[in-house]
């Protein structure tokens, strides 16, 4: 099976030419692909790639036994593997599975005042552990946050060109509508997208048998070795409450307002009981947070309400693979998605934002009929987001807009199954472009 091209393999090839390039850790949820892209990267690019696995190969978690001395280690590591022959400045080391061998971190300092050897560091960076990793790094490394993979991946996994895409972001830029084949194709690719999700597993099967067929068993066992690595990994935290929250986001999203709340998630439960449990499952890629914004102004950060958000899948996918089978087969017959249609837009497009490099931020007053499903901005102005899964009338969007009560919305966006288009406030953009939106923004 091909290799999926992914973002990471530029960035670390970048990585690489930078002189003072510090020891790299390349956090995310499991099974996004970081090991394989590390792998295919130490082996394309360098004399020496020494991978180190430290769930698979605990015995390795004695080369740190005589301390930090990057002399020492190399020397345990060529105890451990004579074969390896180590080039000065053309070896990269890869620890995978760094949480379960702190010391890993804790090396990192060494190896950057040493110079001689590239170090990249991967792994499931959950609970307690991560908080680990980080203190004993700080200041010696990088990090890059990987996803699984993102609209414009896929669209690589399914063979288009970087000019289809560059083509697609002109005619945004420029607004205008796409042709009718460009829309038609692209909107089917973006429900298989929806359906399919972005886990490089999943997708490469999916590009290979051109069906779903066996998809779903693929997503449901994702899902089961999240639970798995919930019980593994959960260090001081209560491993039944975050299992409860985790397993409840599908029943939140299929609510009307999709607010999550603790005291639904069981009988008798309190907020004070679940003190970092949510922040858990974002920590370990599972799910994205959306904040509600306190007043629909500037700035975003320091105007949202950590109480009140709702939860959505990091993957779209792993959502789908959640839902009942008679929802999952509608779906894919492209029939009645009941009440999780909106959900499931809403849930793509926090995907995509997230993606981007967003923060995710909803409004919403009842006293003036206004509910906002998202938020960004650009250098000068808040922009409200509404995503559309039926075109019907942008009640909230316009009143935003039109309002003086809010000072830092000059104009909004709405996402949904319609052509590019402009009409001097509200910029509309159909789903699958969401990937293009921050340079647009960036552009306009």
């Amino acid at each position: 099976m091909e290799r999926l091209k992914r973002k990471i393999d530029n960035y670390l090839i970048e990585w690489k030419k930078n002189k003072n390039r510090l020891p790299l850790i390349i956090k995310g949820a499991r099974q996004i692909g970081k090991t394989n892209a590390i792998r295919n990267f130490g082996k394309n690019n360098y004399k020496t790639f020494i991978e180190i696995n430290f769930a698979l190969q605990p015995q390795f978690k004695t080369i740190f036994s005589e301390g930090f001395s990057v002399d020492e280690i190399m020397k345990n590591i060529t105890l451990k593997l004579p074969e390896v022959e180590i080039n000065n400045n053309e070896t990269l080391i890869f620890f995978d599975e760094m949480q379960e061998c702190i010391s890993a971190a804790t090396s990192l300092k060494a190896f950057r005042e040493d110079g001689r050897y590239d170090v990249i560091c991967s792994g499931s960076l959950m609970g307690i552990n991560y908080k680990e990793i980080e203190s004993n790094s700080v200041g010696n490394k990088e990090d890059y946050i990987m996803t699984s993979l993102d609209f414009e991946e896929f669209l690589w996994a399914k063979g288009y060109k970087d000019e289809q895409i560059d083509d697609l972001y002109k005619h945004m830029l420029n607004l205008l509508p796409l042709t009718q084949t460009q829309y038609n194709v692209m909107l089917s690719i973006f429900k298989e997208y929806m359906i399919v999700g972005g886990m490089p597993a999943i997708v490469s099967t999916f590009v290979q048998n051109n069906n779903f067929s066996g998809i779903l068993k693929m997503q449901q066992q994702i899902l089961l070795d999240y639970e798995e690595d919930i019980t593994k990994y959960a260090g001081g935290l209560d491993k039944t409450k975050i299992l409860n929250a985790y397993r409840k986001i599908p029943v939140f999203l299929g609510n009307e307002n999709k607010k999550f709340q603790i005291s639904k998630i069981v009988d008798g439960a309190r907020n004070r009981e679940y003190v970092g449990v949510v922040e858990w499952l974002q920590n370990a890629g599972i799910v994205n947070i959306c904040y509600a914004m306190e007043q629909a102004c500037l700035p975003l950060k320091g105007n949202y309400n950590p109480d009140n958000y709702r939860l959505y899948f990091a993957d779209t996918g792993l959502l789908i693979g959640s839902l009942d089978d008679e929802v999952q087969d509608d779906l894919r017959n492209n029939e009645n998605m009941n009440t999780y249609k909106g959900a499931l837009y809403e849930n793509i497009i926090s995907d995509m934002l997230v993606k981007e490099g967003y923060n995710l931020y909803f409004y919403k007053d009842d006293s003036k009929k206004i509910e906002m499903d998202f938020f960004v901005r650009d250098k000068n102005s808040l922009i409200p987001i509404e995503v559309k899964a039926n075109d019907n009338a942008t009640i909230s969007l316009n009143n935003l807009i039109n309002s003086d009560s809010y000072k830092d919305i000059k104009y909004g966006i709405k996402l949904c199954n319609k052509n590019i288009g402009y009409n001097g406030k509200i910029y509309t953009f159909p789903y699958f472009l969401t990937f293009l939106l921050k340079n647009f923004l960036k552009e306009k």
